[in-house]
């Protein structure tokens, strides 16, 4: 049973934009804070953006101002809008709870950001 799925990557020009989305399972979703995380090859994943239920929001400092987490509490949907991309985006992102026993890592969605 697919819990999270990521989607929305690609390759994009610096100065560009993506829209990510994770669909999540609703034992995953419901009541809990949702975040979106990256990791590069080598590096540890780190989180870039959290959002609660009620829709409060935090931020990396590397994308603060340019990314925005949103979700649709509906349809179990989290998102993240990338504006600005930069190279040093470049990763593979990830959808999870964001505090609390992590649930199965989903297959990430890449992005590539060429200068």
């Amino acid at each position: 049973q697919v819990q999270l799925v990521e989607s929305g990557g690609g390759l994009v020009q610096a100065g560009g934009s993506l829209r990510l989305s994770c669909a999540a399972s609703r034992s995953i979703f419901i009541d809990t804070a949702m975040a979106w995380y990256r990791q590069v090859p080598g590096k540890q994943r780190e989180s870039v953006a959290s959002i609660t239920r009620t829709g409060s929001t935090r931020y990396a400092e590397s994308v603060k101002g340019r990314f925005t987490i949103s979700r649709d509490n509906d349809k179990n949907m989290v998102y993240l809008q990338m504006d600005s991309l930069k190279p040093d985006d470049t990763a593979r992102y990830y959808c999870n709870k964001a505090i609390g026993i992590m649930s199965t890592w989903g297959q990430g969605t890449q992005v590539t950001v060429s200068s």
